[in-house]
């Protein structure tokens, strides 16, 4: 019998603890006990979207019960988490036991998409004189080293090329963000170190013979369990890997997946034992923040995004505006405000009209949030708010929690 609409939308919204917070055992026991289980939570999520540094202290608050956001400082600090580009060739916040993996699976991807733009053909240099860079750029980061550090040393080698070689290889090269002492870890300036797992063989950016596809395999699987049921284009979508790529690793995977059919006929794979929820089962009210991954993690977005509401919360540009999500799908959209006394509140618009306990929850959900913003930035996504006035209108519009 094929799976229903809202079945595959209770099962996303349940790997993705969206159903139900995760409460991270021994998180009481002290900062350590907390940052690991914040990083294992990251494991099992996939990774976090992190163009905006804010962005995973969002996500974690949304599916960790009491989350406490200093964990997630510690999990920066420690290394247990890294931030960096990879899926959808764009920031995420991923395990470092998965980064290398991660990596050398997106390599096509990424190499691709920067070696190949104007903006580095243009300096004339080629992809091998990219990848020589490499070893030199690794050998600079004995320590957290600026963009500008990292441009200088490639401008002495290649005149006129500096900026833009290190644009291309900061997105596919083995280097990600130095955490810092910042509300959300990261500054608007990044420095950089290297990623972890560079002793593992063939993880250099150079010399990956086979292996992009071999690291795919796990990914494929990995997207699966967290975002499944889904189809061949659903992987090959989220992860931004060509759709030949996405099919071999899901057929390398046949002997462990099982085949099921999506309530249009297309066939979806998923991980035996990974949660399926009943369509009837209830999905509080949650406050999502920018780019968070379960709006974009399928081909038909309708899983979560009522079509209706698709151009709505996802601009011209591709920014993905902070959602409400009632029963297990966006309603509308919300920002932090100033409010009486100059205090933040959130301010909600809904597209249609919500009973009175949802705004309750929804109060309560708000509270919550502004809890954790004390003590950081009030406002995390505020330089997005030009979008406010090019939205429709509401049905109904409040202020949260008054």
């Amino acid at each position: 019998m094929p799976l229903t609409s809202r079945e595959l939308n209770r099962a996303t919204l349940a790997r993705q603890l969206l159903v139900r917070r995760r409460v991270l055992d021994g998180a009481d026991d002290g900062a350590d006990r907390g940052a690991h289980g914040v990083a294992d939570t990251v494991r099992e999520l996939v990774a976090l979207q992190a163009q905006l540094p804010a962005a995973p202290y969002v996500a974690l608050w949304n599916r960790v019960d009491g989350f406490d956001p200093a964990d997630l400082d510690v999990a920066y600090a420690d290394r247990l988490l890294v931030r960096g580009t990879s899926l959808r060739i764009t920031l995420h916040a991923v395990h470092a036991a998965d980064h290398a993996g991660y990596r050398t699976a997106m390599q096509p991807t990424l190499r691709g998409a920067r070696l190949g733009d104007r903006r580095f053909t243009d300096t004339g240099l080629t992809a091998a004189d990219a990848d020589a860079l490499q070893p030199g750029l690794l050998a600079q980061l004995d320590r957290p080293r600026t963009g500008d550090e990292l441009v200088a040393w490639i401008e002495a080698l290649h005149p006129g090329g500096g900026k833009r070689a290190w644009w291309a290889l900061r997105h596919y090269g083995p280097f990600v963000h130095a955490p810092t002492g910042d509300p959300w870890s990261f500054p608007a300036r990044v420095s950089w170190l290297p990623g972890p797992g560079l002793d593992a063989p063939g993880l250099t950016g150079m010399g990956l013979d086979g292996e992009p596809d071999a690291a795919l395999v796990p990914l494929a699987r990995r997207y699966l369990a967290g975002f499944g049921p889904a189809s061949v284009a659903d992987v090959a979508h989220f992860l931004t890997v060509q759709r030949a790529r996405a099919r071999a690793a899901v057929a390398a995977l046949a002997g462990e997946l099982e085949e099921l059919e999506g309530p249009d006929g297309t066939v979806l794979y998923d991980v035996p034992g990974a949660p399926r929820p009943a369509a009837d089962t209830p999905a509080p009210p949650r406050l999502l923040g920018m780019w968070d991954n379960v709006l974009l993690a399928h081909l038909d977005r309708s899983r979560i995004v009522p079509p209706a509401l698709r151009r709505v919360v996802t601009r011209v540009n591709g920014d993905v505006l902070p959602t409400l999500l009632v029963d297990g799908y966006v309603a509308g959209v919300w920002r932090t405000v100033d409010g009486a006394g100059g205090a933040p509140v959130v301010e909600a618009r809904s597209f249609t009209r919500l009973p009175d306990e949802v705004w309750s929850a929804l109060a309560d959900e708000a509270a919550s949030f502004l809890a954790v913003l004390a003590g950081r930035d009030p406002h995390p996504f505020r330089r997005y708010d030009h979008w406010w006035a090019k939205l429709p209108e509401a049905a109904q519009e409040r202020l949260l929690p008054a």
